[in-house]
Order: C-alpha cells, then structure tokens, then sequence
C-alpha cells in the first residue's frame, strides 16, 4: 500500500468524538474491505446485549446480577431511582468528606492536618486509583498517595519507610467489596500495627469502601473508623475506578473528579452510536475480533507516548484479560476465550522489545497513544528546530511505520492531553469495547471463576501449612524430610507443595522452623525450633 492510499484508508476509517477530542486510526489494521459489512449483524446484537445491560438486566447471569457502572457517571440512566440516589449521595460524601480533609475538620488526634493517604487493595481497587494517581498527580497535589497492593511484607515495609513519622498525618483507605480478599485483609492488619507501634489509634486514621455488612464494614464499625463509604455489588472491581474506589482517594489527592466523571459519560454517549465507523469503542472491538480471528490468537500491546500513562497498560491488562479470558461460553461450551495484553511506553519501548515486534514473531496487534500536549508551559529546543516533545512524536510515528512496513498491525489513539477528562474517557472507551467485544464472541465479561478457583487453591495451601506446623511443633527434636510429612499429614501426593511451604517457612526465622541440608536439596530435613 503506497503512502497515498493509505492516506486516503486514514480518511475512511477516522473515528473521532469531538466532545473529548479524541481519535481512533484503524487505517493500519490490515482487515478486508467486506469485514464491517460482515460484522454488522452481530455487532448490532451486541449492540442490543449493551442496551440491555444499562437497563438493568441480569448481564452478569452467573452470578445473577446487573452491570451497572455506567450509571455511576450518569445516574439518571440506573433503572431504580433508589440506586440512582445513592450514586449521587456517594459522589456527594467524597466531595464533603474529602473538603473536611483538606480544612483539617476531620483530623489525625495528633496532627492538624492529614497529608498522605495509604491506600490498601488490591486488584480493581489498586489498579484503577494507581493509574489515576500517577496520570493526574502533581508535586502541588493536597495529599500525597501511597498503595498496599499486594500481600508482600517487603512491599509494605518500603511503604512505611518511605511514610516514616508521616504516619500520624496519614489517612488509610482499605478497600474491599467483601472484606475477605486475604491481601487487603493483611494489608489492614500489617497497617493497623504500624500505627499502632507508633502509638496511634487506628481507627482515629482509617476509612473503609466496602459491601454493607462485609467483614471489612464490620471490622470499621467495631473499630470506630472515621468513615464507610459503599461499594455495590453490581459494579465489578476492574471497572470501578469510576465510583468511591477511584474517586475517594483521587479527591482526597486534588484531582479533578468532576472531570474524568464528564469525560467518560460523554464518551459513553459517542459509543452508544451504532453506526460502527463513528462509534470508537465498536471500532476497536471489531479490530480486537479481526485481529485475534475472534479467538485472541494474537496479543494486544499498549504503546502510550506519554509518561504519566505508564501504568494503562496494567490497568488494561486487569480490565482486558480478567474480563475475557473464560473458559466458556455464555452457552456452557468450552471455548478458552481471551486476549493477552501488555506494553510499558514510548520511547523506551524502542529501546526494550520493538526490535521483536518489528523482526520478530508475528504473534500481536499494537495500540499506539498519542497525546498531542506536550507539558505545561513551553518548551525548550534540544536542536535548532526540534523540542523533546517533537521527538516523541517523531519516535512514535516511525515506530509506527516500522511495524507497518512488516505488515505488522496497529491502531492509534489520538487524545489532546492526559487531562482528568481525557483519562475519564479513555477508560470509558476501554470499559466500552470490552463490553462489545465479550457479546461478539459469547462470554460472561463480568465473571472471575478463575480468580476464585486461584483463592481457593491458596486457601489449601495454607490449611496445609498449617497441619505441618502442628505435626513439627508435636515433634519438636525430630527432623522429617518433605516426603516423610507429606504422609504424616495426609497428604501423600502434595509433597511439592509441603517441600515449598517449609523451605518458605525455614527461610523466614519468626516461623519456628529450622532445615537440616541433606545429600540433595529435597532430602533436607525439617523441624521445629
């Protein structure tokens, strides 16, 4: 294809939405000239299924609930006036609670003024906030944000340090839907200690967004918390940056949530349009279909050119991967459906796996993210002509056309700034062509089984660590090889799992449990001591 007619291909496919200034070029997206006619029957019931949905139906059929997210930036849409009265209250009580913050009348009991928040989760409830903290985020932000997002012990510790005597001015944030998630329950523990060990009444610090009645809404009453805030059980965690999750910790930093809330209703607005060439989110839904041959046969890789859109890869990852990848269909055939993601940012990316991209296997499809501002202010020539800024954009458009002279595909999106209302939008997007995409194929998007199927497994783990322990502890001067007290526990065929957990345990010396080394490193002998 010559540069002209692929001008002319650019012309014919730009999807814009004049409401929030952004762009979708499909024109390097190697799809045939009868595909969208093909696509047109079943992208209008998926049309149907997304009307559906904001109606109020029961999409979520196993686990029989609504979706309701996009209600939560137009709450005139929820089908209940009551839920469109609590998404409004909610909105509301970030607001006045976040201004009490900042005024100092809600305030540590040995501080004047809170100026850091801990945010604890995991997930939906780490991700989201994560990307909208690091986008938006300015040395002239109201409190700084600081994230417990794993069950890691070194990972928390790195977290105090960097708090240090900042502790007291600290406001923790736990949030959990059901308050048993295992991370963001140790999460609150370990964060309960440290302020404890610094002489400072936890719940005189901390606020809780979570289920009414969950443990977690329990723990925060019986503890006296300075406050509860809702989540619902019709909005899944991976889109609920968009509700107190998201928005509670982003106004307590300073930013503009009445922002990004107007950016991704209006850009829900443009993907309501069923007409697919002016529809952004269909658009990107039908190339995600084309490109994986409707199966995600081929990975998707998130290009931003930007900075402060490092973490929308990981943020993707969560809301693309956990929401597609089923192993079966809405009809209970076993499809292993999904699409794979990942990316980091240009121009590092030129500098880190390009090269395979561009020489390699065949194996992904690109999105690249233009961001036409390049800072705040002007900016200086690093050459006679040319700014920093000019360079990215010169990097990003050859990496483009690098890829396209390999008959390697790609999109761009084109956004004017990484703005609160431009980031509201592009989750919108996203959120959007999941949706799309998932009724293209047939699959639940608003299930996890597999995630479950994962905290159950981790659950038995556990429940065995604990039976080798009380067998050690019965024993306390003998030593016993992995093999020996997979059977005196019961669990003969599990001795990967036991020599795993007591080499965890003999390496970590507040265990109680010591390694004798033998001839091989699985003949090593355990005891306690």
């Amino acid at each position: 294809m010559t540069e002209r007619q692929l001008w002319e291909r650019y012309k014919k496919y730009l999807c814009g939405v004049e409401s929030v200034g952004l762009t979708l070029d499909v024109s390097r997206m190697n799809f045939p000239e009868d595909f969208l006619e093909r696509m047109r029957g079943p992208m209008e019931k998926a049309f149907d299924a997304m009307a559906a949905l904001e109606k109020g139906a029961i999409a979520n059929p196993d686990e029989k609930r609504m979706v309701g997210h996009y209600w939560l930036r137009a709450p005139e849409l929820a089908p209940e006036p009551g839920l469109a009265k609590e998404i409004r209250d909610t909105v509301a009580a970030v607001r006045a609670f976040s201004d009490d913050v900042h005024a100092g009348r809600v305030k540590p009991p040995k501080g004047d003024r809170f100026t850091r928040v801990l945010l604890v989760g995991i997930g939906g409830s780490a991700l989201g906030p994560q990307l909208v903290a690091d986008a938006l985020g300015t040395a002239a932000d109201r409190m700084q944000v600081f994230f417990f997002d794993n069950t890691d012990p070194d990972g928390m510790d790195r977290v105090l340090a960097q708090l240090g005597d900042k502790l007291a001015e600290t406001l923790t944030v736990v949030i959990s839907k059901s308050g048993g998630t295992k991370e963001t329950r140790n999460g609150m523990v370990e964060a309960e200690r440290a302020y404890q060990q610094k002489g400072l009444d936890f719940g005189r610090h901390a606020v809780a967004v979570t289920g009414e009645g969950s443990e977690l809404d329990r723990s925060a009453k019986k503890g006296n918390w300075l406050r509860t805030f809702p989540m619902w059980d019709w909005v899944g965690g991976r889109t609920s940056v968009l509700s107190a999750v998201g928005l509670l910790p982003a106004r307590l930093q300073g930013l503009d949530i009445d922002g990004m809330l107007a950016g991704a209703r209006d850009m829900d607005v443009a993907t309501r349009e069923r007409d697919m060439l002016r529809n952004p989110a269909a658009l990107m839904a039908l190339m995600w279909f084309h490109a994986g041959n409707g199966r995600g046969q081929k990975d998707l890789v998130i290009l931003p050119y930007k900075d402060r859109l490092l973490l929308l890869s990981r943020y993707l990852q969560q809301l693309v991967m956990e929401s597609l990848g089923k192993e079966k269909d809405l009809d209970g055939k076993v499809v292993n459906q999904g699409l794979a993601v990942y990316g980091n940012k240009g121009s590092t990316d030129q500098h880190a796996y390009v090269q395979q991209l561009r020489e390699g296997v065949n194996n992904f499809f690109a999105t690249f993210v233009e961001v036409l501002k390049d800072r705040e202010g002007t900016s200086m020539r690093v050459e006679e002509e040319f700014t920093s800024g000019d360079y990215l954009l010169g990097f990003l458009l050859g990496s483009r056309r690098a890829l396209f002279e390999k008959g390697r595909e790609s999109m761009t999106l084109t956004v004017p700034d990484v703005s609160a209302r431009t980031l509201g939008a592009l989750i919108a997007l996203h959120e959007r062509a999941v949706g799309l995409y998932a009724s293209l194929v047939n699959i639940n998007a608003y299930h996890q089984p597999g995630v479950e199927a994962g905290k159950k497994a981790a659950g038995a783990v556990l429940e065995l660590q604990r039976k080798l322990l009380a067998k050690l502890r019965g024993e306390k001067a003998k030593g016993h090889t992995a093999e020996e007290l997979a059977t005196a526990v019961g669990s003969p065929d599990e001795v990967e799992t036991v020599f795993k957990v007591l080499e965890h345990l003999a390496a970590n010396a507040d265990q109680g449990v010591k390694r004798e080394p033998g001839a091989q490193r699985f003949d090593t002998r355990f005891r306690a001591g």
